[in-house]
């Protein structure tokens, strides 16, 4: 009988690392780019920038987590959305500025390294880095016993991506009032707010992953483990269609700027991107609210300023555009299959979002 390493019997196997990362290569060669050199596992990633394509290109970096949405997965045994999660919430970071993403790179941490878990969480992520038509050049798989608690781990992530200078989109500079505001739906909660939402489902409602409620489609579980969907794609086909023949710094640009709605929901997410003389207001009913954020709303007892606060509330993405152009940008929008709506407007302030 083989005896058991010293470092393995500590709770670190590198053996066993080395054995589940050898199947790499297979998962990541969907997310492959031409740019991409070298292979995985190297001590860096590496890109070479085609810097032909553009006249000054800036790259734009963005690094998250998935927070407590790791505890639901966990409950349920289930990784292979975690990843998708990760890499589309990075994408979207991104997508704001206007810039595509090229490279993602991602950690995963946990006590003791599961096969199958491991091999779900890179799926989850090679799935949407093809999706999104960025490459996976590399990440970190640390073992660390005694750190996290059984069965547990922590994954983040590292995007970059590449806009043209002047293509750059800022809001603080075009955004105008009686800028009209498009809300583009969320899938459900994506990736923030779960620790209230765990608080909300699971300790005052008394339910369980596997509870069905009355108007969800699936069970609890399962609605707070839908993936959080990735709006690169239609930013650059809105972009594309919209502001290809202007300059950003055009006062007549037709889409003017994004806002992604994550944690600190409309009001801390909007004002990032308004002047400073400048609110928006979002008019509360102007979109279809998931049955997931009515049950919250009418069972939950926090104020609806909070919830506004705390989740997207059914809306993942929100679009600045000038008015004459709103109802062609909802009907683009409608076209790429997502739903949307019109929700607010520009009006005179101080660089607030209110909800009213």
């Amino acid at each position: 009988m083989k005896k058991q390493k010293a470092y393995a019997a500590a709770g670190v196997d590198i053996d066993l690392g080395n054995k589940v990362k050898a199947t790499l290569p297979q998962l990541l060669a969907a997310t492959h780019r031409r740019e991409v050199l070298g292979k995985v596992g190297g001590f860096g990633g590496l890109f070479a920038l085609d810097v032909k394509k553009y006249r000054e290109p800036i790259l734009v970096s963005s690094v998250d987590g998935v927070g407590t949405k790791l505890k639901i997965a966990f409950q349920q045994d289930k990784h292979d959305t975690i990843g998708a999660d990760l890499v589309n919430h990075c994408v979207n970071d991104i997508a704001v500025l206007g810039a595509e993403p090229l490279f993602f790179l991602d950690y995963l941490g946990t006590g003791k390294l599961e096969p199958h878990v491991f091999t779900d969480i890179i799926k989850g992520f090679a799935r949407a880095c093809a999706e999104n038509n960025c490459a996976l050049i590399g990440g970190e798989t640390a073992q660390m016993p005694g750190f996290y608690q059984p069965g547990e781990y922590d994954v983040s992530g590292t995007i970059v991506g590449v806009v043209e200078k002047s293509k750059m989109l800022n809001g603080q500079k075009t955004v105008k009032r009686g800028d009209v505001v498009i809300g583009i739906a969320s899938s459900g909660l994506h990736t923030n707010g779960y620790s209230l939402g765990r608080k909300i489902f699971f300790e005052q409602l008394k339910l369980k992953p596997s509870s069905r409620v009355p108007g969800l489609k699936g069970t609890v579980g399962e609605e707070l483990l839908k993936e959080h969907i990735s709006y690169g794609p239609l930013i650059q086909a809105l972009l594309k269609r919209f502001n290809s023949k202007l300059k950003i710094k055009n006062s007549k640009l037709p889409v003017k700027a994004f806002a992604h709605i994550t944690g600190g929901g409309f009001v801390d997410n909007i004002p990032r991107v308004l002047p400073k003389s400048l609110d928006v207001v979002i008019k509360k009913g102007s979109w279809d609210m998931l049955p997931i954020f009515q049950i919250i709303e009418q069972k939950s007892g926090v104020p609806d300023d909070e919830l506004y606060q705390v989740f997207n509330m059914g809306i993942g993405m929100v679009s600045i555009v000038a008015a004459d152009q709103a109802d062609a940008v909802l009907k683009f929008i409608k076209s790429q299959k997502h739903k949307a709506w019109i929700i607010g407007e520009v009006v005179k302030g101080k660089g607030e979002a209110r909800v009213v």
